[in-house]
């Protein structure tokens, strides 16, 4: 390597991360349904000895979605054990609640998953947003923001104690004396905290990775608080160079006062690309993708993205002033600061200035034009590399692999085999 190894992250949705993609492709509408569709992202990525493939999580739909996406939110760690089966060396990443699950009943999840996969699972940390989902789980009301975040810190710590209930040399295995494992080894958490209580070890032993991958996504105050005491990649969407470079510092700044070394946290935001032969063809996919882009969709899932129910407002309304504070999500934020921008403009038309469900960068160019981009930004310090969001997959992604991917490696920048078998080992060279 001539300068620092870029990491990068291969983000799976359904026909591509773009709104319009299912539109363009000319796929199976259905094929978005089964595992050939997610195994063969996932071998893509690995192909291009990407460190790892990431599943967002709905666990409540806004029922507007159905009308414009496909929707394929199954459970990411049944999704990911499948996909454990059909690749070898690739990182698999998932999302998990930690305000609609049970801390115990995760942590298994996912050990299971480390498991299965011979230590390539990573448990990207979320408090759900939308308040849609207090009804699924017989809930009365959603927690919020400040509270969601308060149970986070505690759920992550009975996790962790959960994943090191059995130390890494439990298993006794001696047959002649028919002992299996030493119970001495094993430490129950007897957590008692203020939300939750959790007292036994895991049914079977430690992990392979012995904790899976923590990886956080908010880019609210107290996401970034979250991220800096436990986050090992973290995920975020700066729509410039010079916003990225203020996140990285922030975030540095935050991982030092929890004790930490930044060095060892990774930073990937989230980078939608559509990749062509040329500039002009590059923008012209990117333009038919956006001339098929719903206004509807783009003013109900603003809202949704920020934790509002869509059908509680008018369109042609303006944003109702009690949400137009600097508080709540990162998402709620920037609708309240366009807003602020244009008072008295109806929803409709404030929502239309904020694109992309992660705030991302729409890169579209040549292969060397992202290549270019890329190193651009690793070198500002701002990034350890990208997560890729195909705007139609897995078109974008085996673009992505066959011809940026090679790019990199002959200058030095990304590797050119796996040197280790986990997700820890890659994320770490």
């Amino acid at each position: 390597m001539t300068g620092k190894s870029l990491h990068f992250n291969a983000f799976v949705w359904p026909n591509g991360y773009h709104e319009s993609a299912w539109r363009v492709v000319d796929d199976d509408v259905r094929g978005v349904l089964g595992l050939p569709y997610y195994a063969d992202i996932a071998r893509t990525a690995e192909r291009g000895l990407l460190d790892s493939v990431f599943l967002a999580d709905n666990i409540a739909i806004a029922e507007y979605r159905v009308t414009h996406l496909p929707q394929t939110q199954f459970d990411p760690v049944s999704v990911l054990s499948a996909l454990a089966a059909v690749t070898e060396k690739i990182g698999l990443i998932g999302t998990g609640s930690t305000t609609y699950n049970k801390p115990w009943e995760l942590a298994r999840r996912f050990a299971t998953l480390d498991h299965l996969s011979g230590g390539r699972a990573g448990w990207n940390i979320v408090t759900t947003i939308t308040p849609l989902a207090a009804a699924n789980f017989g809930e009365q009301a959603h927690p919020e923001h400040a509270d969601r975040y308060e149970r986070a810190h505690e759920f992550v710590d009975v996790v962790t104690r959960a994943w090191d209930s059995w130390d890494e040399d439990a298993i006794v295995g001696d047959r002649e004396k028919g002992v299996w494992a030493d119970r001495a080894k094993l430490h129950a958490p007897r957590f008692h905290g203020r939300f939750y209580d959790v007292e036994g070890v895991l049914p079977f032993p430690r992990s392979p990775q012995g904790r899976p991958v923590l990886v956080q996504a908010g880019q609210s105050a107290a996401g970034i608080g979250l991220a800096a005491r436990y986050a090992e990649l973290v995920f975020s969407g700066p729509p410039s160079l010079a916003a990225a470079v203020e996140f990285r510092a922030e975030l540095d700044a935050r991982i030092r006062q929890a004790g930490r070394d930044p060095s060892r946290v990774r930073v990937l935001p989230a980078l939608m690309v559509t990749l062509g032969g040329t500039e002009a063809e590059a923008k012209a996919k990117a333009r038919r993708l956006e001339e098929l882009a719903s206004p509807e969709f783009r003013w109900q899932n603003a809202l949704y993205t920020a934790g509002l129910d869509p059908d509680a407002f008018d369109p042609d309304a303006p944003l109702p002033a009690e949400l137009r504070a600097e508080g709540g999500s990162s998402r709620l934020r920037q609708l309240a600061a366009a807003a602020r921008e244009r008072p008295g403009a109806p929803l409709r038309e404030i929502a239309a200035r904020i694109t992309g469900g992660a705030g991302q960068v729409h890169f579209a160019g040549t292969p060397e034009q992202l290549a270019e981009h890329i190193i651009a930004w690793q070198d500002a310090g701002a990034v350890d590399g990208f997560t890729i969001m195909g705007s139609t997959l897995p078109y974008e992604l085996a673009a992505f692999v066959d011809h940026v991917v090679p790019i990199l490696q002959r200058q030095g920048r990304f590797r050119t085999e796996y040197t280790g078998s986990t997700l820890r080992e890659h994320l770490s060279g």
